[in-house]
């Protein structure tokens, strides 16, 4: 079974008990830490994967509460919505951040310029292991089954993929991956109407790349395509485009960043106005205003809509301002989740498994035959309090990786 507002700010503050182990000082300009890195960044990225985190507690301790669709307005509740709203910021900035960072190494951050050939290699072997990761120690992570009946193919897989895919594309000029990033992203949802049916030719690698459906397994069982790949690699596309903002004066990137944002946002204002293309799911007004919002913000994911990526990428443009100049304290302590992203997300999932499966063995089964939580805001509870472990084992295992010697750290 597949697992996966309090406001991120505050959810952030929530992690106030963690905040004296925060480095002491930031780089004032660029935001800058140790091995060239950039704050901001890793302080983004920390921001998301805390944001997935209260997520996928939710889909260790909410089961009894699941529903086919965490925005479903008629199913679900305003606290679910817009907590599994938030978690919507997760993958999309995510994948933008994995482009943006490739860019940085191929063009030397941190160290001397390496060039689009050897990042396109670096980017094929990466996206390599994060499939085989996906297939083997993520999936297992999720059932604790070495024979589950559906293989799951999540964000690791997207990611790993759209890596493969990229290492393509960053051989065009800069201005044609840009345009093809943003006709992907903005064109894709025209290919909706396109299906194939199992059994007929091309099914399978329609399935990966744009129809999220399950593809039966010769040897039986079956694999569900939970992210379709096309949008994500528009995504990644975008991230590698903008890598250049990232070396120049900090207060033109901050300019960029928030122009993007507000461009993005003013666009799905524009697209949900007309409610004729961006989404394939219409909004419609509700009996209530609340209600009505949460159809405008009812955006599809899997594949990623058009607005749902505006909405992602240009909130997201806007935080990655924002935290540009964000408090040094704050900022530290993201980027030291944000420092060793794929680590976490390996520690988090086998961690609440663990957790869920020892609260059910404590307490009992205290919801039909699984234990959960009673409400929407102690998934935000046990997020935070998950989240201060997997702070220290963050900031381990960066200093490992950075004192390694060994090529294969690199991946991780």
């Amino acid at each position: 079974m597949k697992r996966y507002k309090v406001s991120a700010i505050r959810f952030c503050l929530m992690m106030s008990t963690a905040a004296t182990l925060a480095p002491a000082s930031v780089a004032p300009s660029e935001q800058v830490r140790s091995a060239g890195r950039i704050r901001s960044i890793d302080a983004m990225r920390g921001l998301v994967i805390l944001l997935m985190l209260v997520d996928h507690a939710r889909e260790f301790f909410f089961i009894h509460a699941q529903v086919s669709d965490p925005m479903n307005l008629e199913t679900t509740s305003p606290a679910l919505f817009f907590t599994r709203l938030s978690a919507h910021l997760c993958a999309p900035v995510f994948v933008a951040l994995t482009g943006l960072g490739a860019w940085l190494y191929g063009n030397g951050r941190g160290g001397g310029p390496v060039g689009a050939r050897a990042a396109s290699d670096f980017l094929l072997k990466r996206g390599l292991f994060l499939v085989a990761l996906e297939l083997t120690v993520v999936g297992f992570g999720w059932s604790f089954s070495f024979t589950p009946q559906i293989i799951y193919l999540q964000v690791i897989w997207a990611i790993g993929l759209s890596m493969i895919a990229l290492a393509a594309l960053v051989r065009l000029p800069r201005a044609a991956l840009i345009a093809v990033g943003l006709a992907i992203i903005l064109g894709h949802d025209l290919l909706d109407p396109i299906t194939i049916a199992a059994g007929q030719p091309g099914h399978v690698l329609w399935a990966v790349l744009h129809d999220r459906t399950l593809i039966d397994l010769p040897w039986g069982g079956q694999v569900r395509t939970s992210y379709p790949l096309l949008p994500w690699i528009g995504i990644a596309a975008l991230g590698y485009g903008i890598g250049p903002w990232f070396v120049g004066a900090a207060s033109s990137r901050l300019r960029r960043l928030i122009l993007t944002g507000l461009v993005a946002l003013t666009l799905l204002v524009g697209l949900r106005a007309l409610n004729v293309y961006g989404d394939p799911t219409p909004w419609a007004v509700q009996a209530t205003s609340l209600q009505t919002v949460m159809s405008v913000l009812n955006l599809t994911k899997y594949p990623p809509s058009a607005d749902f990526v505006l909405l992602t990428l240009g909130a997201g443009a806007l935080l990655l301002a924002a935290l540009e100049h964000g408090p040094t304290r704050l900022t530290g302590i993201l980027a030291v989740f944000g420092g060793a992203p794929l680590f976490f997300y390996l520690i988090h999932i086998y961690g609440l498994h663990l957790l869920y499966l020892s609260a059910l063995t404590l307490f009992g089964a205290n919801q039909g035959d699984s234990f959960g939580v009673p409400g929407v805001g102690w998934l935000w509870a046990i997020a935070a309090v998950v989240a201060v472990p997997c702070w220290f084992a963050c900031r381990w295992f960066a200093r490992v990786k950075r004192r390694s010697s060994h090529p294969w750290m690199r991946y991780f």
